[in-house]
């Protein structure tokens, strides 16, 4: 990816949950450097990678303790983190529409 909207988001997440902080440093060193030109691409990478429509994908993080919605523009190159928290806040959103 060329550029992802925003490293700050998972900053501030990791600093309310520090348990998942080098959990999330390593999705974000992972997913800059990565060549995703689809969401096959990605689950190539993430087998556990949800994929939902609109360009959106639901990364487990921290062995599945922490959800992370991307929507990405392939075309572009641009990952943009639309969401980052537990699954009980997951579970109050609409994960296809956030």
């Amino acid at each position: 990816m060329d550029r992802i909207f925003s490293k700050n988001t998972l900053r501030e997440f990791w600093t309310k949950h520090p348990d998942c902080e080098q959990h999330l440093k390593t999705w974000y060193d992972t997913a800059i450097h990565a060549n995703w030109n689809s969401p096959n691409d990605v689950k190539q990478t993430y087998a556990s990678v949800s994929i939902l429509k609109n360009g959106r994908l639901v990364f487990n993080i921290k062995g599945n303790t922490y959800r992370l919605i991307a929507r990405i523009n392939f075309e572009k190159k641009w990952l943009f983190i639309r969401f980052i928290g537990t699954h009980k806040d997951y579970d109050r959103i609409d994960a296809n529409t956030i």
